[in-house]
């Protein structure tokens, strides 16, 4: 196998546990419709449901961080592959909401694993100028996963199968417990566990020559300055950033993405849409997810990421804010008013596809200095868990108690908060290395040591 294919295959199987977390948060969507059919549920049991995965996940990413930095960031997604394979098989052959539950619970901490795991493993893998494109494949892969997960629901659905709906997640997870096998450890982490040698081997295959001595060098004189994970973790120089960075991620998930995710089924079904037909329209809902999050990668290193995430603002509020008038002047009850209903959310999908969703991933793990990087980002994807459990959680019961149309309304202002927090304190970081981002770091912070 030539150098160029292995470099294929590298950040094909990287990413990958992204189209897993993708999949196990999408088919829930669909499965919910069929799952009340067996399994008595009510407003609130049905968010336990659905937000359960994140419970699992807020564990998954702040354990998964400091393991991978102590054990090597490819040994832990091979972990969390085994851990993907549990959790969707207890799903399969759960008899009740108890165990639905455990099996979301299992399934979470393998999110929560990839969340913290997968983008740090993009961004130490890919060189400089293509970092953000590579970085954006994780999030490519979860918009592959949500569309996959909308496929099998729909083709299962006129028979209500929702335990193979849940199921199928298996075959994804042996597919990346394989393809592990023939990852290589992240050059970065093999530097400081391992030896030069072995990190210069590593880059080799995913850069050119001329690229390796000035990062090694790079590497190495971060190095000599860092002290241990814990201690980078706790140092007032990173604490901002830190901050700055678990703020980024919370408000990702509270501008109203998941509620799509989740339950535009539902909603749409309550719009007048049979099951199947709100099945299909979640699923053009996510080939445009898949289409436009393409369209990001292709143009995410050539536009700096704060302009990205401004205009991705901008449009996520206008068509939260269009829907909720559209909401109280027509209405669920028409067959107008659904499809209506239908356009706004897609637009929605497409501001956030060309914006937040690749963005996030790729700068999260860019923002932290290199000995914590792993640990920094399983806290900030913590925060994303509790962003994501908020919305799971609390949207059916606050759309039962406040209306549709309200609730947008709600996320509509957290998206103008969202816009003001990236123009006002996020960094740019396009076009800069991973060791240039972290020297500036602690020269803004006036730390000349930890």
């Amino acid at each position: 196998m030539n150098g160029k294919i292995n470099k294929k295959m590298i950040f094909f199987f990287g990413a990958l546990g992204g189209l897993l977390y993708g999949y196990d948060m999408g088919v829930i969507s669909g499965a919910l419709l069929f799952i009340k059919n067996d399994i008595l549920l009510n407003s609130f049991t049905e968010g336990l449901v659905v937000s359960s995965m994140l419970f699992g996940a807020i564990f998954g990413s702040g354990f998964s961080g400091p393991l991978s930095d102590k054990f090597g960031r490819r040994r832990l997604v091979f972990a969390i592959a085994i851990v993907f394979v549990v959790g969707s098989l207890v799903l399969a052959f759960a008899p009740n909401m108890e165990m639905l539950v455990i099996g979301r619970l299992i399934i979470g901490l393998a999110v929560g694993g990839s969340t913290a795991i997968v983008p740090v493993y993009l961004s130490e893998m890919a060189p400089t100028e293509q970092r953000g494109s590579l970085g954006s494949l994780n999030q490519l892969m979860i918009t592959i996963g949500i569309l996959s997960s909308y496929l099998v629901n729909y083709a299962f659905a006129d028979a209500e199968a929702w335990r193979w709906m849940v199921g199928l997640a298996v075959v994804p997870s042996l597919i990346l417990m394989v393809g592990v096998l023939f990852m290589p450890e992240s050059p970065r982490w093999l530097l400081e566990h391992r030896s030069e040698k072995e990190a210069r081997k590593v880059m080799k295959l995913t850069r050119n020559p001329e690229q390796i001595d000035k990062e090694i060098q790079e590497m190495i004189e971060i190095n000599d300055i860092s002290d241990s994970t814990w201690n980078v973790l706790k140092s007032a120089w990173l604490r901002p950033t830190l901050i700055i960075g678990c703020t980024f991620a919370l408000l990702q998930q509270i501008i109203g993405i998941n509620a799509i995710i989740y339950y535009a089924p539902t909603i749409f079904n309550e719009a007048g849409l049979g099951s199947s037909t709100a099945i299909l329209g979640t699923v053009g809902i996510g080939a445009v997810n898949v289409i436009i999050t393409i369209f990001a990668i292709m143009v995410i290193d050539k536009i700096d990421r704060k302009k990205l995430l401004v205009i991705g603002n901008i449009g996520m509020v206008a068509s939260l804010l269009i829907m909720a008038v559209l909401i109280w002047t027509i209405g669920l009850e028409s067959s107008f008013g659904a499809w209506i209903i239908v356009a706004c959310l897609t637009m929605f999908i497409i501001f956030f596809a060309f914006t937040w969703g690749p963005v996030l991933w790729v700068m999260l793990p860019e923002l932290f200095p290199m000995r914590a990087r792993g640990a920094a980002t399983g806290i900030a994807a913590l925060a994303l868990s509790i962003g994501s459990l908020l919305v799971a959680q609390f949207f059916p019961m606050l759309s039962d108690a406040l209306g549709i149309g309200q609730v947008f309304l709600i996320f509509a202002a957290v998206g103008i908060a969202a816009m003001i927090f990236v123009i006002k304190y996020l960094p740019e970081t396009r076009g800069r290395s991973l060791e240039e981002i972290e020297a500036d770091l602690r020269k803004r912070t006036s730390a000349k040591e930890v």
